[in-house]
């Protein structure tokens, strides 16, 4: 614990240059090691980002769709349930001009 304290602590520069020694040491055995994994990891991100950009594609495309053959028939059936809902009170339903009364 002596070593994360001094590490932490500000420390002194034995301690900064070991840790530098020990890295330059270690890296060039542990690198072999992890960069399969590193490039796999990097290569199943890759392709589940363009997965994930083609089923947004897909859906804004099947959205885009029954927008174009709905047309507006949609929204006005909602206004009209709307209206029926709310008595027909006029509260900017199917553009009515009359304000809620107060």
């Amino acid at each position: 614990m002596a070593l994360f304290d001094d590490i932490f602590s500000g420390g002194n520069w034995v301690t900064g240059l070991a840790i530098g020694i020990g890295a330059m040491v270690v890296m060039p055995l542990v690198v072999p090691i992890l960069r399969p994994g590193a490039k796999a990891a990097i290569k199943g991100s890759i392709l589940a980002y363009q997965g994930a950009a083609e089923l947004f594609e897909d859906i804004s495309d099947l959205v885009a769709e029954a927008v174009a053959e709905t047309g507006g028939e949609v929204t006005t059936q909602a206004l009209e349930g709307a209206a029926q809902a709310t008595g027909g009170r006029g509260h900017g339903v199917l553009g009515s001009d009359r304000r809620p009364e107060a």
